[in-house]
């Protein structure tokens, strides 16, 4: 039995914020960052924790929503999370869309696609396996190393992402002195990746 996203009329808003997006393809780029509350995928490194629990955050409408971005000097919006992908992204994305915003989403796959994106950044984990559905949707790949044997999991999902996805490698956090060497190394022998780094945590920025 496929899984069917939840629908209600509000959404889980864990925080509002405008930032500049710290990783992967759109790093150094300032952003709109809606997370939402909610995540069932569990990756033990998670700098998020306190997101995974729908219940502790208020619920917004997409108006109210809307109502609280609407005076950023940006049209980029990146919805994080938590899992966004538990929620049918289709009425927020419409409505945002409608307003003239670029639409990313970060996500690790853990369900179906749902809503209408510029750019999918996808972030497969160990911990939930991905949904088919989003390997043909992704624009990017980035795929966390937290030790060596991540490299042949980041291999096994690049083998079926679009032929348009962009490759990346990021060291986990905390495993980042260890990690960052040897992911220089596997992308100097593999030219088709790329390094992602948290710049955000390194310039210390939101």
């Amino acid at each position: 039995m496929s899984y069917v996203p939840k629908i209600s009329e509000k959404l889980p808003i864990m925080e509002i914020f405008y930032s500049i997006q710290g990783e992967g393809y759109y790093a150094g780029t300032p952003a709109i960052f809606i997370r939402l509350g909610g995540c069932d995928v569990g990756c033990v490194w998670c700098d998020v924790k306190e997101s995974w629990d729908e219940k502790d955050h208020p619920f917004f409408t997409v108006k109210e929503i809307i109502e609280q971005i609407q005076d950023y000097p940006c049209k980029t919006i990146i919805v994080t999370g938590g899992e966004p992908l538990m929620y049918d992204m289709t009425e927020l994305t419409t409505a945002l869309k409608e307003k003239g915003y670029q639409l990313n989403i970060e996500t690790s796959g853990a369900y179906p696609m749902s809503g209408v994106w510029d750019w999918v950044c996808f972030s497969p984990k160990k911990f939930k396996a991905p949904d088919q559905s989003v390997y043909a949707a992704a624009s990017e790949l980035k795929a966390i190393a937290f030790n060596k044997s991540d490299f042949k999991f980041a291999e096994e999902h690049a083998e079926q992402v679009n032929d348009r996805c962009k490759l990346y490698l990021q060291p986990e956090w905390s495993k980042a002195d260890k990690m960052t060497p040897e992911i220089i190394e596997y992308v100097k022998a593999h030219s088709q990746w790329n390094i992602s780094l948290q710049t955000h945590k390194y310039l210390d920025i939101r």
